[in-house]
Order: structure tokens, then sequence, then C-alpha cells
């Protein structure tokens, strides 16, 4: 049996994306962002997308880890927010115990607890790269959905808490109707608008 080699390219295409759009019936660019997977001895870069779809800044997909995982990106060029959320029950998407957004530009870092949700979105004008430190690198794993992370129940539930959309040419948060309940919140100065 040949051996299986691990390749460290993958790209998140906008049908992947539609399962986690706040508007999936909208077109977009055919890649919304690139990742080159070094894993934790030689780092992961993403290189996300500019622009908008549907309203909707340009964002990773977004996972949970499996088990007791954090993870740090830093902010190589760009500028952008991240969404962090920690469910208050592993077992339903539906009920968020703490929900947080973060404003972050080149230069900038973004530590991601174990237990936390995370995506990244793209509110520039140019190229969001970032490097991670995230364990993508056997021949069991794969660097498009990688197997230390869930998409499962991001995927359930359309996304995260709050999308982050253009609202007169800065980012506000539009709710997700489709959870219940967010207990804790942490907007990061970002206005909530209703959709």
């Amino acid at each position: 049996m040949p051996l299986m080699t691990f390749e460290p390219y993958a790209s998140r295409s906008h049908d992947k994306m539609k399962e986690v759009l706040m508007k999936p019936e909208v077109s977009g660019p055919a890649i919304h962002y690139y990742m080159i997977r070094g894993g934790s001895s030689k780092r992961n870069i993403t290189v996300m997308e500019t622009g908008t779809v549907g309203g909707e800044y340009i964002k990773t997909y977004g996972h949970y880890h499996i088990g007791n995982l954090d993870e740090t990106y830093w902010f190589v060029q760009g500028e952008g927010v991240v969404l962090q959320q920690k469910l208050a029950d592993p077992a339903d998407p539906e009920v968020v115990e703490e929900f947080k957004a973060i404003q972050v530009k080149q230069g900038d870092s973004a530590y991601m607890p174990p237990g936390y949700g995370h995506l990244i979105l793209n509110t520039g004008k140019e190229w969001m790269v970032m490097v991670d430190d995230s364990p993508v690198e056997g021949t069991q794993d794969s660097a498009s959905m990688p197997g230390h992370a869930d998409y499962e129940m991001v995927k359930q539930m359309h996304g995260f808490a709050y999308y982050v959309v253009e609202k007169d040419g800065k980012p506000a948060l539009v709710p997700n109707k489709l959870y219940k309940e967010v207990r804790k919140t942490d907007f990061g100065g970002l206005p909530v608008i209703a959709d």
C-alpha cells in the first residue's frame, strides 16, 4: 500500500461556505480563503479575500476544537474581526454561554482558549493574512477539514451566534436567529443591528 502524504494546501470555496452564510443564496467569490498548512512546527498561513457576500464580510468557516486544544493567531496584514463563542453544553449548539467579538489589525494577535469556537472575518480593503499554530500536520489529517476541529455544529447553526455585516462602511453584528440564547456578550465596540 503506498504511503499517504499530507498535502499542505487547501482552499475554501463559495459552494462550501454557503453552509454558514447569512444569505447562502447570493453569489460570492469562487474562493473565500486560501490555506497553507504547516502545523505547529512550521505554522499555518491563511489568506482571506476582501469584500462581502450578501452584505456579510468574507469569513472563515468557523469551528470548535476537539479536546483541550488552544491556538494563537498572528495578523500579518489587513484588518478584521475575530468571533469567539463557548457553548453552554458542548453537545447542544443552540445555547451560547459566552460570545465575544475582537477587532484586530496588522501586528495584533488573538488567543483562542480551549472550549471556544472561533472564526475570523476580513473587514478591510486588502488581503487579510494570518499565521496560526494549530497542529495540522499529519498523514491522518486533512488540510481542508483538519481532524482537530469540529465544523458540524457551526454548519448545523449556519454560522455563529452573530453575523458581521457592512453597515455604513463599518462592521456591525446581526443576530443569527437559529440560536435560542446567548447568555454573556462582549461586542468589542461593534453595534448590533436587526437584520
